[in-house]
């Protein structure tokens, strides 16, 4: 396979014997887990040359705040144990184009992150999707990671090229 992949979810545990798996989602697309979509199953062990598994999506249904899949072929908690830990991607071709301040999250995770006054706070290490707005997670230096809510209010620029992002946090966000 010669195109990029990117992550639309981890797959953290198995479901029930049936051969459900329980995904913490990293994709704001609802359609990325629907009947029928063809994911890419990447393991953080996994050699640089081996593919990627396919896998298509038999079933998909929510479950306290985590995706629950069921994949085709798979009917049984046997058969899906071995997707524990890893990674569901999707191709590059299947990303859409965003409108604007819309990105996706691989555009966001590494992104240096700037106080308005210029001041280097850190780096986008993790974006959560906890609800009404995206929190991105940035890893200071010497200091705990700061969560910083992607709104409009606080982050005032993002440049996907420049891999940089500017903030104005608000008071007691960095304490």
């Amino acid at each position: 396979m010669n195109e990029q992949l990117y992550n639309v979810g981890q797959i953290i545990n198995t479901h029930g014997i049936k051969g459900e798996v329980k995904v913490r989602r990293i994709t704001d697309f609802d359609e990325r887990f629907q009947p029928g979509q063809l994911l890419y199953w990447v393991s953080d062990e996994q050699e640089q040359d081996q593919y990627p598994e396919e896998l298509v999506v038999k079933t998909h249904r929510m479950h306290k705040g985590f995706d629950l899949i069921s994949f085709e072929d798979h009917a049984s908690i046997n058969e899906v144990e071995k997707y524990r830990d890893g990674f569901l991607k999707v191709t590059e071709s299947e990303q859409r184009p965003l409108a604007d301040h819309e990105f996706y999250f691989h555009e966001i995770i590494g992104c240096k992150v700037l106080l308005t006054s210029g001041e280097e706070l850190g780096e986008v290490k993790e974006i959560l999707t906890p609800g009404a707005n995206d929190v991105w997670v940035v890893k200071r230096p010497q200091q705990k990671d700061v969560l910083i809510p992607y709104i409009e209010d606080i982050v005032k620029d993002v440049n996907v090229e420049e891999q940089s992002v500017i903030i104005d946090p608000i008071e007691g966000l960095l304490d």
